[in-house]
């Protein structure tokens, strides 16, 4: 287990990708520490499995990431992965909801790395991770914070790439398309009512539709990409961002 002795913090990880990053890392031995909503007796249980602790906090704003990563103590490896979306039109968007995913999307982000890369100097390493989306890369309508954010986070990769280069500290985006979570899960019987479509139809032409493959990724391939950047083959790879989309952002 290559990653025993090191410390991860995964924030979003109660649940869907994050989860899954955190499994996957476990599993190669590193330390967790979870952050994230839900069900307590949930939580608990996800704590005992993965010999975890979790830290709440509210990561919209400044005071609650530092005061998730002062719980977390020092962090060798940080994924950056907790978000929100919101659809609108932009002359109808919530000018609130803009801020909180701004502030949870990107600002976290910033704020998380900034306090963890003090420790990841002193230690000579260290992997910055971070959940952008393959609206990284492409837009979609009525989608203006959220491509936003996720622009900003990648163009925010490349510039901790740069700066921690010769540290032995790399930082990449993982973007996926649409991925196999109970949140996505769950919207096919509201959109099936909504638009009176079959199951197949709200998977293949809603969901599925700008992924050329037609498959949703699978959360444990995130997971699995996640860990391959903490390994030392990965050293060199630094300031990317990688696509798993099924094809979407090739076109």
């Amino acid at each position: 287990m290559f990653l025993s002795g090191k410390r991860a913090l995964i924030t979003g990880s109660t649940s869907g990708i994050g989860l899954a990053i955190a499994r996957s890392l476990r599993a190669e031995g590193a330390e967790v520490v979870l952050s994230g909503f839900g069900d307590d007796a949930v939580i608990a249980a996800l704590c005992e499995e993965l010999g975890a602790i979790h830290v709440a906090a509210d990561l919209s704003q400044r005071a609650g990431v530092e005061a998730l990563m002062a719980g977390a103590g020092p962090v060798d490896i940080l994924v950056n992965n907790a978000g929100m979306q919101h659809v609108a039109p932009v002359e109808e968007f919530p000018v609130e909801k803009w801020d909180t995913i701004i502030a949870l999307n990107l600002t976290a982000a910033f704020d998380a790395c900034r306090l963890a890369i003090p420790h990841m100097k002193a230690a000579g390493w260290g992997r910055i991770i971070n959940t952008a989306s393959a609206h990284s890369l492409t837009a979609s309508p009525f989608k203006a914070a959220y491509v936003s954010a996720k622009h900003g986070l990648a163009g925010l990769t490349k510039t901790l790439a740069l700066e921690l280069a010769t540290h032995n500290i790399t930082a990449n985006c993982i973007s996926p398309g649409y991925v196999w979570t109970p949140l996505v899960e769950n919207q096919i019987p509201d959109t099936m009512a909504a638009r009176g479509l079959s199951r197949e139809q709200v998977i293949n032409d809603v969901l599925l539709q700008r992924q050329p493959t037609k498959k949703f990724v699978q959360p444990g391939d995130v997971g699995e990409m996640a860990v391959f950047l903490c390994r030392d083959a990965a050293a060199n790879i630094t300031g990317t961002n990688i696509s798993m989309d099924g094809g979407w952002t090739a076109e």
